[in-house]
């Protein structure tokens, strides 16, 4: 039986020309932020929010720090700015179950050296040094 492997399953699908669900999303909401402050500050406030909305809004939606999501690295920064950063392991003893390891006695090894004789030696030195 043969079947078809997905090959890019760490990719986002793209929903809307190049953009994925999690990028329309956050840009919808900076737009609907937009449209907010539009309604109830003049003109020169809200084009002031409207920069700092799209700021805060496409960074969330596009800048990718570390390969993962802004939102993602600002939660485990935070994480880890509260959390402890020591662990000092501390044995308990209490649960220990000490079992006797039985004895065995270890195989004997026996050494064996090879010998050369001078003869030998003297055999081979001749037989590099001739050309």
């Amino acid at each position: 039986m043969i079947s078809n492997v997905p090959q890019f399953i760490d990719t986002e699908d793209k929903i809307v020309g190049p953009l994925t669900a999690k990028q329309l999303g956050w840009l919808a909401i900076g737009g609907v932020l937009f449209l907010i402050s539009w309604n109830m500050l003049d003109t020169s406030a809200a084009i002031a929010a409207a920069i700092i909305i799209g700021g805060i809004f496409g960074s969330l939606a596009f800048y990718r720090p570390y390969n993962q999501s802004l939102l993602k690295f600002i939660i485990s920064s935070v994480s880890f700015v509260f959390n402890p950063k020591m662990y000092i392991w501390k044995r308990n003893y209490a649960n220990i179950k000490i079992v006797a390891k039985a004895k065995t006695k270890a195989p004997e090894v026996t050494i064996i050296r090879k010998t050369v004789s001078e003869k030998k030696i003297a055999d081979i030195s001749k037989m590099l040094d001739q050309k």
